[in-house]
């Protein structure tokens, strides 16, 4: 078969996007955003889409498991497929997105600062900057303390009671002296973090190192990532919380806005 007169030359330009794609998208993450079970008529008013047309994309949205009506309910949320899809995401693909942000705060503030991803009850680090060039090994394979680390700490803020009550365990173990073991501590140092954006560590993971956290949050308030900034307690006393702080959640703020 001759393929003379096909023209295999790509428009100049940006390439045009498709309005039904788009829509149902938009649908998708209007779903993923909800915290209730959105119904078809108010999926279509938050996103100015025609009730038959929101319909029509969300039923094609569901023949791909991308949504699904909950049983006894004429509410949607999200389905297997966009699950499968988003354990699928590549970390790198991640890192390269909000790495700017990250090398602005390390700019900032003269210090280390590192990216972990939420992982079910757990983080896990995936990027690294280090402001003053010291050597770096990932810590990928460590499982991070939540209750004695500031990347912990603010993870547990942002979770419900019985959701912290399944990510710690029922004993709290002291790494250093700073370390705190009372759950009743740990509850009111978790609300404080929660209220002011940004929780704080003074030596309780590990001696003679300080840090503060903040968390990334998606549309309905749930943490998806942490921005951290940390390093040797004489770099970062506890007088340069306060300045670190709103810092690394302005950070914060950035890489929600980039992963949205």
């Amino acid at each position: 078969m001759s393929h003379a007169g096909l023209s295999t030359v790509r428009p100049a330009g940006p390439a045009q996007r498709v309005q039904s794609v788009d829509r149902a998208l938009e649908l998708l993450a209007a779903v993923a955003a909800s915290e209730a079970l959105p119904t078809v008529a108010e999926l279509a008013e938050s996103c100015g889409i025609n009730r038959s047309t929101a319909w029509r994309l969300l039923a094609t949205l569901e023949a791909h498991g991308m949504v699904e009506r909950a049983p006894s309910s004429s509410g949607y949320r999200v389905g297997y497929g966009a699950v499968r899809l988003g354990a699928a995401a590549d970390e790198a693909s991640v890192v390269r997105r909000v790495r700017p942000a990250l090398e602005e705060l390390a700019e900032a503030t003269g210090e280390t600062v590192s990216l972990a991803l939420v992982k079910t009850a757990s983080l896990r680090y995936i990027d690294h900057i280090s402001a003053i060039g010291a050597p770096f090994a990932p810590w990928t394979e460590e499982r991070v303390s939540l209750h004695s680390t500031s990347s912990g700490k603010i993870f547990l803020a942002w979770l419900s009671d019985a959701e912290r009550d399944g990510a710690l365990p029922s004993t709290l173990e002291r790494f250093t002296q700073s370390t705190t073991v009372d759950r009743a501590a740990l509850d009111a140092e978790l609300a404080e973090a929660r209220r002011c954006g940004y929780a704080r560590c003074h030596g309780e993971d590990a001696a003679l190192t300080n840090g503060v956290s903040a968390a990334v949050l998606d549309a309905r308030r749930r943490p998806i990532a942490v921005v951290n900034v940390w390093g040797p307690e004489r770099r970062i006393p506890v007088e340069r919380f306060d300045e670190l702080g709103p810092l690394a959640l302005d950070a914060s703020t950035r890489v929600a806005g980039l992963l949205a």
